[in-house]
């Protein structure tokens, strides 16, 4: 079992690496087809060459988790990590090693990203069937797959960072898939450079604690902790918090996500379910201690936490792209793991996170099945799908339940865990009065929104007048329609299984419900979803949004926070690079330009005595003696 882990991490790489170069081979196009090479054979091969490694990879991930993993669950401190260091790497100071290893933490994340991932894997089947560049589009997420496992089983902090910079990269690919849309590659741009700017504060926090440690191993560095100066504690936690915000769409780093729905419905399953979110929440629950040390980025984590877990569900209410709402709601959900982690509870944080990647990855693919069907993301677009989509509605309608933490959905029992840590983080945690009465005040509230707009989705998408039929076939870039009332079966079967987690997960915790806080997240669930039914059931056809009134505007917005960042960095920057570049052409250039222009001139000048007339060539040296003799005799 020792080498599972590299086995695990592995397989998906190879299986992006034959997915590129081996999917499209012998690269015969058929006579007179234009267009690029890829067809029905090179797709059904780069099916094959994406979805056997990535199940494999999936049952090895099982194997390692089946005991230790479940054990973390229950509360369990971590035991003895399985895996092995396949050597070390000279810096010249401290040296990285090449340590591969699944501990409890670990062990019962690779299941989840293996999963999710091979549902993705399987459900893109059906969805890209037809598009020309599916063979790369596996194969990146074959790539994003291995880059999520490697920062999951990576026992060293400058290997992690490696799959961790892949998986930035993977995402910039995979939201830009239809590049044909400008919007695309713009959502695939703004994903990858605010990320990017998380992650240089992230690599100098490695730089921090590894330095304090004299080591990157991650056993290390916790050994370490009791060791370290609060100082340092404090600078090394406040830079890796702005890698968490970056790759787990926290506030300020959090409007890449929802504009990160440009990509294929699949890809933001996997995003936001199974891979680069849950990298942010993954890496504060495996350096815990060095957090909880440093009390400070406590504080900071729930004040972000609050603002974000609320603003994000509020904005969730407004949307009318279905997959917007999701990807609110993601930013939201993540938002309540922080605040868990920040109240002191790792083990409720990753029970959440592992719990939301189950019904976020099921809601996300129904919402691409019915997003296939309808050929719109918008919600005005959408009603009365319960009739024709029958599966689809069943089980989004759990993913609903599990979001809206209603029971016996597996949300429910996670959301109560980071309740129940929220509010003893209140009576006497770790964190100040004022950072957890913000926090608890925060998630109480957001209970309510969540219950909201998730029932507000669920209305108008399933319930209520069908207002369109499905459409002919879009531009690429956009969602392929089919004439089928349900979704192919490689997408259904995905769908389905996924129901089982969804529903089921909450039990594999123990049922720990403190009934008190339980109650109390059941009725304000209850509460939003019931104001939400009576707006819509006093008109169906119109928007229960409008319960938010004056707010509406604002929250469809997101609060106006991509303007202000685009007031404040986007247009000065933008400025700047203007002013350089006429700099640059009037200046630089023109310095240039102009000397090659007065070369010119003086050229000119010289090219009227060049004229060939040898009378006149005489003149001038007859000239030019009888001058020098003048001179010679004024001079003299």
């Amino acid at each position: 079992m020792t080498i599972f882990p590299l086995l695990a991490v592995v397989l998906p790489f190879a299986a992006a690496f034959a997915g590129l170069l081996l999917s499209r081979w012998p690269h015969r196009r058929p006579a007179g087809t234009p267009g690029p090479v890829a067809g029905a054979g090179a797709n059904r091969r780069a099916a094959w060459i994406a979805v056997v490694p990535t199940a494999v990879a999936a049952v090895l991930a099982v194997w390692l988790a089946w005991e230790p993993g479940f054990a973390f669950l229950e509360g369990a401190r971590p035991g003895q990590a399985v895996g092995r260091t396949y050597g070390t790497i000279g810096t010249g100071a401290i040296p990285i090693s090449l340590t591969l290893q699944a501990d409890d933490l670990s062990a019962i994340l690779g299941v989840l990203v293996t999963l999710v991932a091979l549902a993705v894997q399987v459900y893109s089947v059906g969805y890209l069937h037809d598009d020309p560049r599916y063979p790369s589009y596996s194969a990146f997420i074959s790539l994003f797959t291995s880059a999520m496992l490697l920062v999951v089983y990576a026992g060293d902090l400058l290997v992690l960072y490696v799959g961790w910079e892949i998986m930035g990269l993977c995402s910039y690919l995979l939201i830009g898939h239809w590049w044909e849309d400008k919007g695309n590659s713009r959502a695939a741009i703004k994903a990858f450079l605010v990320t990017r700017l998380g992650d240089v504060g992230f690599l100098f926090g490695i730089f921090v604690l590894g330095a304090a440690a004299g080591s990157f191993r991650i056993a290390d560095v916790l050994a370490k902790v009791p060791e370290m100066s609060t100082g340092t504690l404090v600078a090394g936690t406040m830079l890796l918090l702005a890698g968490v915000a970056g790759k787990s769409a926290q506030v300020p780093l959090h409007t890449w996500l929802p504009d990160a729905m440009a990509g294929p419905t699949p890809i933001s399953a996997l995003i936001h379910a199974a891979t680069m979110v849950a990298a942010g929440i993954f890496i504060v629950a495996r350096l815990f201690p060095a957090f909880l040390a440093a009390r400070p980025t406590l504080d900071v984590l729930a004040v972000l936490a609050a603002l974000g877990m609320l603003g994000a569900a509020l904005a969730a209410l407004a949307q009318d792209d279905l997959k917007r709402v999701l990807a609110y709601s993601t930013i939201s959900q993540l938002a309540y793991m922080a605040g868990g982690l920040a109240a002191g509870s790792d083990s409720a944080a990753i029970f959440h996170l592992l719990t939301h990647g189950a019904f976020k990855a099921l809601l996300f693919l129904c919402a691409g099945a019915v997003i296939h069907h309808v050929g719109s993301n918008l919600m005005t677009q959408m009603g009365g799908l319960r009739r024709e989509l029958p599966v689809t509605f069943v089980t989004m309608t759990i993913g609903f339940a599990a979001l809206a933490g209603l029971p016996p959905a597996s949300g429910f029992f996670s959301k109560d865990e980071l309740l129940l840590a929220m509010d003893h983080a209140l009576s006497g945690g770790g964190l100040t009065d004022a950072a957890a009465l913000l926090l608890y005040g925060c998630a109480l509230a957001t209970v309510a929104v969540t219950g909201a707009y998730a029932t507000r989705a669920w209305l108008r998408t399933f319930f209520g007048q069908a207002r369109v039929v499905a459409l002919p076939e879009p531009e690429p870039g956009t969602a392929h329609v089919i004439d089928v009332r349900e979704a192919p079966r490689t997408m259904l079967v995905p769908i389905v299984l996924l129901t089982v987690p969804a529903l089921l997960l909450g039990l594999a915790g123990g049922l720990h419900v403190d009934l008190g806080v339980a109650a109390i997240g059941l009725v304000l669930a209850l509460l939003g979803a019931g104001v939400v039914y009576a707006f819509w059931r006093s008109d169906p056809l119109a928007d229960p949004a409008r319960l938010l009134g004056p707010l509406r505007v604002p929250c469809e917005r997101a609060f106006y926070v991509d303007g202000v960042y685009s007031a404040l960095f986007v247009r000065p920057v933008l400025a700047l690079a203007g002013l350089v570049v006429r700099t640059d052409d009037v200046v630089v250039d023109g310095a240039v330009r102009g000397s090659g222009r007065s070369a010119r001139g003086l050229s000119g000048l010289l090219r009227l005595a060049q004229n060939g007339n040898v009378q006149l060539y005489v003149s001038g040296v007859l000239a030019g003696i009888l001058l020098i003799v003048v001179g010679a005799v004024v001079f003299t």
